[in-house]
């Protein structure tokens, strides 16, 4: 098998098209493959007329990010499994540098770069605290700040690479999740099993945040309160009184905050079907030495830098 780029897509062809041109044009020529979740934007037929080269695999309907990745590994299995966002171009070196540094570790992390500022680094991989309140690594640090950076967690699903058989071995994406977290959630699983993940600094990538649902949407504040509420009782977070108290405090913050500035309970309603969802299923363990120990106050801090 080779290694192949997925790329998750739905709707925005214009995106997706300048992803596709910088994987083209890459040192590492890369097979891709591209999972349409139902576009109405005529972009499974532009991407045939345009880019015939590149596999497409079509769901019909919008099944999420995480459920798509894993019918389009099933579909076209490649090793490793290169992820990147349709709204992100990938510099020239960005796959023969993840590649690079797959060496000897299990997953990857490459380096998002700010649109509206280059020099800055969007998201270097994902961390997260100890009620696993997830937070782009690096974010907002100067982009030279991740060639001497320590490792992340896990990466982001936006520039990562995989090994196939330790995410087979994981069960692959969360299918529960539509969309968010999702990357967090896997990397949780894949540190509880041993895997390890290495930071790429020149696998980069330039990625217009949040393009396709908006940084502050009513829709993306549900998406993620669903997610933050499905992981805190997956996990078992707020079995153990201090984290419980520490994550009710976190929550009704970024809730209170969500319904003052946005003025939508979004957040909250998602956070409470999150949690039902749930709900008599298994426990799963976390890796402690893998969580940041960040005090509450540095965590909303992290929080509101990402949003603004």
């Amino acid at each position: 098998m080779r290694p192949t780029v997925y790329i998750p897509h739905f709707n925005g062809f214009g995106h997706l098209e300048n992803a596709l041109r910088s994987l083209a044009a890459q040192t590492r020529p890369v097979e891709v493959v591209v999972v349409d979740n139902g576009s109405s934007d005529g972009s499974p037929e532009l991407l045939r007329e345009r880019f015939p080269e590149v596999s497409l695999v079509e769901l019909g309907r919008n099944l999420g990010f995480g459920p798509a990745l894993n019918r389009a590994v099933a579909e076209h299995q490649g090793d490793p499994l290169i992820l990147l966002n349709n709204d992100a171009e990938a510099e020239p070196r960005f796959v023969e540098a993840i590649l690079e540094a797959a060496d000897g570790v299990e997953t990857v992390a490459g380096v998002l770069v700010q649109q509206a500022d280059p020099t800055l680094i969007d998201s270097a991989g994902v961390v997260a605290d100890r009620t696993l309140m997830g937070f782009d690594y690096l974010h907002g640090e100067p982009l030279e700040r991740a060639a001497t950076a320590a490792d992340p967690l896990g990466p982001s699903g936006g520039a990562a690479l995989y090994r196939l058989e330790p995410f087979r071995a994981a069960g692959g994406f969360d299918e529960r999740i539509f969309l968010y977290y999702e990357d967090l959630d896997l990397a949780l699983r894949l540190r509880a099993a041993g895997a390890r993940c290495r930071l790429a600094s020149e696998a980069r990538a330039v990625h217009a945040y949040s393009a396709s649902l908006g940084a502050g949407s009513g829709e993306k504040y549900a998406r993620t309160g669903w997610s933050r509420g499905y992981m805190l009782r997956r996990y078992g977070v707020m079995s153990r009184p201090g984290r419980a108290i520490r994550a009710l405090g976190a929550e009704a913050a970024i809730c209170a905050g969500q319904l003052v500035g946005d003025r939508t309970a979004a957040g909250l309603r998602g956070r409470l079907r999150g949690w039902r969802a749930g709900g008599g299923l298994e426990r799963r363990p976390i890796e402690e030495s893998a969580l940041l120990d960040v005090s509450l106050r540095a965590a909303l801090r992290m929080r509101r830098q990402r949003r603004g």
